[in-house]
């Protein structure tokens, strides 16, 4: 990936379009999914976005824009279709440090516009890179498809109850446990389901439910340990229930015979630990790799470890221990 993703608000000057044509029209109706309005740079405006301005979603600006009128945008789309201008717009925004999008230009771009799903407070964005604008378009298609309609509803319900749950919850496993409880529970089926009081009324009680949990006798809630079978060492052939065990870990435990890839499917903010093992040579002894696994689930934490980099381990050591996944040990 040459391009990295990132979320750009709009809650200062407004994105900047430059051009009055269809092409301007389609990237001002984007923009306007997110900007309450949209500044165009034109001589004249094409029937949609003359409609725009009577609206007072979009402001005419005068035409060929220089330094002043760019500087401080979040976004610049240079849509004039006129190979001259559009790269002088790209070089001032270049100069100035202002993303620019010159649609089909990827050459003069510092920003790429991605498809999008869009569900309110809940944005899903596909990007290629420019390099296969229509497979990222397909994708989206799918995702229309799979990902429920009020999904952006019931992401803006949880922010309500940030605040609360900070409150409640010290940062950390404790209250991200809480939020996958939440999403993963009946609260959040009677909150797509159209049922707000109820999801509230469940939300309420899961926050109760986990302070209390953690009061009790001040000690930490038990911690897990998952032995995953790294197969062959292909992520895609893992078992969905050995993904959801690294997308959940705190800590990933694991050795030099797991394969590439495996480890990109752990959450960013999980510790992962090399214990060192490879055919004939263990540069961590079994028995410290036990007790780091142990304590780990003793202090809270959920713990995923590669199923050949502890084979001796006992499933007794630690409470709630699993083992998911394919029993195979990775190819030596």
């Amino acid at each position: 990936m040459r391009t990295f993703p990132l979320f750009v608000s709009f809650d200062g000057k407004p994105p900047l379009v430059v051009g009055g044509g269809p092409l301007a029209a389609v990237k001002a109706r984007l923009l306007l999914m997110r900007a309450d309005r949209v500044d165009v740079a034109a001589e004249t405006l094409d029937p949609e976005l003359a409609n725009l301005e009577n609206e007072g979603k979009v402001v005419l600006q005068p035409a060929h824009p220089g330094v002043d009128q760019i500087r401080g945008r979040p976004l610049v789309i240079s849509a004039t279709e006129i190979e001259g201008e559009d790269a002088r717009i790209a070089e001032i925004a270049h100069a100035l440090g202002v993303p620019v999008n010159v649609p089909d230009r990827p050459a003069l771009c510092t920003a790429l516009l991605p498809a999008i799903v869009d569900r309110g407070e809940l944005t899903v964005a596909i990007g290629t890179s420019a390099a296969a604008p229509v497979l990222a378009q397909r994708l989206r298609a799918r995702l229309e498809h799979e990902l429920h309609p009020r999904l952006g509803e019931l992401a803006r319900l949880a922010g309500t109850f940030r605040g609360r749950v900070a409150g409640a919850l010290p940062e950390g496993p404790r209250r991200r446990r809480l939020w996958e409880t939440i999403f993963d529970g009946p609260a959040a089926d009677a909150m797509l389901q159209g049922d707000e009081a109820l999801a509230r009324g469940l939300i309420d009680i899961e926050i109760e439910r986990a302070a209390m949990a953690g009061d009790r006798d001040g000690q930490a809630p038990q911690g897990r340990v998952v032995l995953v079978g790294a197969g062959p060492g292909d992520p895609e052939l893992l078992t969905m229930k050995a993904i959801r065990a690294l997308k959940a870990a705190d800590v990933v435990f694991h050795d030099k015979l797991v394969g590439e890839g495996v480890l990109d499917l752990a959450r960013r903010e999980a510790e992962l630990i090399s214990v060192g093992k490879a055919k004939g040579a263990h540069s961590v002894p079994q028995a410290e790799i036990n007790a780091q696994l142990v304590a780990r689930a003793k202090y809270g934490r959920r713990s995923c470890a590669s199923r050949a980099a502890i084979p001796s381990f006992s499933a007794g050591a630690a409470r709630n221990s699993t083992r998911c996944g394919p029993r195979t040990l990775p190819s030596r």
